[in-house]
């Protein structure tokens, strides 16, 4: 009865990994149904909880693993047989693939829901180099406009500004129709030194719907921070989708908030551009949002450890692209291509396709 069911799971895991379900089943069933009631529940108990649930997770499974391979050693030594380890063995495989399920139930399968470019107007092909220059403009003049105000008005934890949340709220319903997530706090977590060491900003925790974030994030960067991982609370796993969404709700808010989400995308397009075009660029940006600019820079070179940055990259990368994420962390860039080519109405506000009928899939 143990090796049928723990065939049974296992089984259950590779299918759920390799059935080709489309994104239309996913986006009714999942993604816009089941995950907002899910997510209403788990984000407001992680939010009320001062520590992170994964450090607690993590902790157990760890514990958990080495007591069974512990007891599995013991148990070979005295029978002199592998009988007892090929159990543990299979125990974690079972448990791993138990966990897997238990992922893409809390949040994963929203790896494969309709991609944003097929739910709202946006003109195919990537954007010419002089519209990804004139936008990276654009940031420059509007980071120069709202530098003063910003730092005067100076910035809260996102999750008491009001206008940061109500905006998150308005992005949602621009988007689709499901009801609003519940932005999260951002959590101190026992993985702050790796964030630090890797030049991880922050994440979610798919098990708890919480959010963690880098010990080290300037007041400055937090608006956008927190508005990038709500979008992933919300359903948008990929990551130029949770910055496009992130971006919006910056849009929408206070001047603190969008001038953390215009700092993101002039540094965002700064790294698109060739060596000739960043030096236009840098032209155009006012020594204020400069000198904050400068203060990210030195914020990462003191924290990086590159070794560990390039092995933390390169394991991540990896995770999307098994998770059907094809451009793996190269995702995060596309993300000035949604902006440069998504129709937007007035005040940045996307429009949408007719009707999910004109969405493959439903």
């Amino acid at each position: 009865m143990k090796a049928a069911l723990q065939t049974a799971i296992l089984a259950l895991a590779m299918l759920a990994a390799l059935a080709p379900v489309s994104p239309g089943t996913i986006e009714r069933w999942f993604s816009t149904g089941l995950y907002p009631v899910i997510q209403q529940r788990l984000t407001p108990l992680a939010n009320a909880l001062p520590f992170a649930w994964l450090d607690v997770l993590v902790a157990a499974a760890c514990v958990a693993v080495l007591l069974v391979l512990v007891r599995a050693v013991r148990a070979t030594r005295q029978s002199r047989r592998l009988a007892p380890v090929l159990r543990a063995l299979a125990l974690l495989a079972t448990t791993a693939a138990a966990v897997y399920l238990v992922f893409l139930l809390l949040w994963g399968f929203n790896y494969r829901r309709v991609p944003m470019s097929e739910r709202l107007l946006v003109t195919p092909g990537p954007p010419a180099a002089d519209a990804v220059l004139a936008l990276g403009t654009e940031a420059a003049t509007q980071l120069n406009a709202l530098h003063a105000d910003a730092h005067r008005a100076g910035w809260m934890q996102p999750l008491d500004d009001e206008p940061l949340r109500q905006a998150f709220v308005d992005v949602q319903r621009m988007l689709a129709d499901a009801p609003a997530a519940t932005p999260g706090r951002l959590k101190a977590t026992l993985f702050g030194p790796y964030f630090r060491w890797t030049g991880v900003d922050g994440m979610i925790n798919p098990f708890g719907l919480e959010v963690l974030s880098n010990p080290d994030l300037l007041d400055f960067e937090r608006p956008f921070i927190a508005a990038h991982e709500w979008a992933h609370l919300a359903g948008y796993a990929d990551e130029s989708e949770a910055s496009f969404v992130g971006w919006l709700t910056c849009m929408h808010a206070g001047v603190p908030a969008r001038y953390s989400g215009w700092l993101f995308l002039y540094w965002q397009i700064n790294g698109e551009l060739d060596t000739a075009a960043r030096a236009r660029l840098s032209q155009a940006l006012g020594p204020g949002a400069r000198q904050d600019l400068a203060a990210i820079v030195e914020r990462l070179q003191l924290g990086q450890r590159p070794w560990l940055r390039m092995a933390g990259w390169r394991v991540y990368d990896q995770y999307l692209k098994a998770n059907r994420v094809e451009e793996g962390v190269r995702s995060y860039g596309a993300v000035v291509t949604l902006i440069l080519r998504a129709r937007f109405g007035p005040d940045w506000t996307p429009v949408r396709r007719a009707s999910a009928d004109a969405i493959p899939g439903f």
